[in-house]
């Protein structure tokens, strides 16, 4: 790569020879001016507006003009005895963490190459400390006839600069904002988070100038003699009536273009057409714990019929629900009826338990009653029969 400026990175007090070099380049289509008529080039002379002559480049020089029109010449000479350490030289003022730089202040990218072998050591020192300490170096320099502000950063195993704006240069957004207040609602928010989850994530590798391409389509069409393709019709464009619904359709568009890839978060069309299904399966489960409080209510007095027969009829109710939310639920629903079921069980034995041994100490009583009876009986009778001798 062709460099476009040699100088030194003066890091305290190393000094660091590099050379400048373009990081970026431009693919854009440029056009001549041609005269319509003929197709003859349109071009531009440099004439001297007082002898009305074109002039050359050996004779143009640089010129200031000031507030009256007054042109005040600049040599380069008065330009190289500028006062100023910058002239040659990268020089680092600061180091800061890269959050620090708004992006709004960065401007042209280069790279700086290593000018020679002696400059390896120093480069790489300057690179490593970059690495490790995670921040960026602020410099200044001076190119093209001005000082300029800088950004130093690490790029893969190179050093790249960025040229940043003067603060003073940043305009203030005044006047963007909107000057009305809005309220922007939950749900508009909801379905912008949806849209954006939608659309997702993208490589930079795999985006390309689409307008580019198709100027080249129409170049090569003309030169071959052959009609130009026809540019697709834009989508008609109006004023949006219903942000809603806009967000909404611009939800399914990205999920069209996505090839249907579902996101995070749906429309709100969507979303109230799940939550009737999810109501419909909703009420499905309120019945099954109906039914399951059924169940745990206390039984009737009556005792006609048995926890067992209770137990069969619920069971056989179970099958009829066809949803698998209902067959799940059947199981733990079966173990607890058997559960129940025992349990009654074993209360029905104890109580029919409790029942026999009451009748057995109420016929025992009955027979000690009885034995008594015949003993007084007996000994009235042999208490008359002394008397009567």
């Amino acid at each position: 790569m062709r460099s476009i400026w040699n100088g030194a990175i003066s890091f305290g007090l190393v000094s660091i020879p590099i050379k400048l070099v373009n990081a970026t380049e431009s693919h854009s289509i440029s056009f001549r001016q041609i005269h319509t008529e003929d197709g003859g080039r349109i071009r531009y002379r440099k004439v001297c507006e007082l002898e009305d002559r074109e002039v050359g480049s050996a004779e143009i020089g640089k010129g200031y003009e000031d507030a009256d029109g007054t042109i005040i010449p600049i040599t380069d000479e008065d330009l190289s005895h500028l006062p100023l350490p910058t002239a040659k030289t990268i020089e680092i003022v600061a180091f800061v963490p890269a959050d620090r730089i708004d992006p709004l202040q960065m401007d042209t990218a280069y790279y700086l190459q290593a000018g020679g072998a002696p400059a390896a050591k120093p480069y790489t020192l300057l690179r490593e400390a970059l690495k490790r300490s995670h921040k960026v170096a602020i410099a200044k320099y001076a190119l093209r006839g001005r000082e300029r502000l800088g950004m130093l950063r690490v790029v893969g195993e190179a050093i790249a600069m960025h040229g940043l704006l003067w603060p003073d240069e940043v305009r203030a957004p005044e006047g963007v904002v909107p000057d009305t207040s809005v309220t922007v609602r939950d749900k508009e928010l909801d379905l912008a988070d949806a849209l954006m989850d939608t659309l997702g994530e993208v490589d930079l590798e795999d985006l390309h100038d689409e307008y580019r391409e198709a100027v080249e389509e129409v170049v090569a069409a003309k030169a071959a003699g052959e009609t130009p393709p026809e540019a697709p019709s834009a989508p008609p464009g109006g004023k949006v009536l219903d942000l809603m619904a806009a967000l909404e359709k611009s939800v399914r568009a990205a999920k069209r273009s996505r090839g249907g890839e579902p996101g995070k978060a749906a429309s709100a069309t969507e979303t109230e057409e799940e939550a009737g299904e999810e109501t419909e399966s909703g009420a499905e489960v309120r019945h099954l714990s109906q039914r399951r409080s059924a169940r745990t209510a206390p039984k009737g007095t009556g005792g006609k019929k048995s926890t067992s027969t209770a137990t069969a009829k619920k069971t056989t109710a179970a099958p009829r629900k066809s949803t698998s939310k209902t067959a799940r639920s059947s199981q733990p629903a079966k173990k607890a009826a058997a559960t129940k079921s025992t349990a009654a069980t074993k209360s029905t034995a104890k109580k029919a338990a409790a029942k026999k041994t009451a009748a057995k100490g109420t016929t025992a009583k009955g027979t000690t009653a009885k034995g008594t009876a015949k003993k007084s009986a007996a000994k009235k009778t042999t208490t008359a029969r002394k008397r009567t001798a």
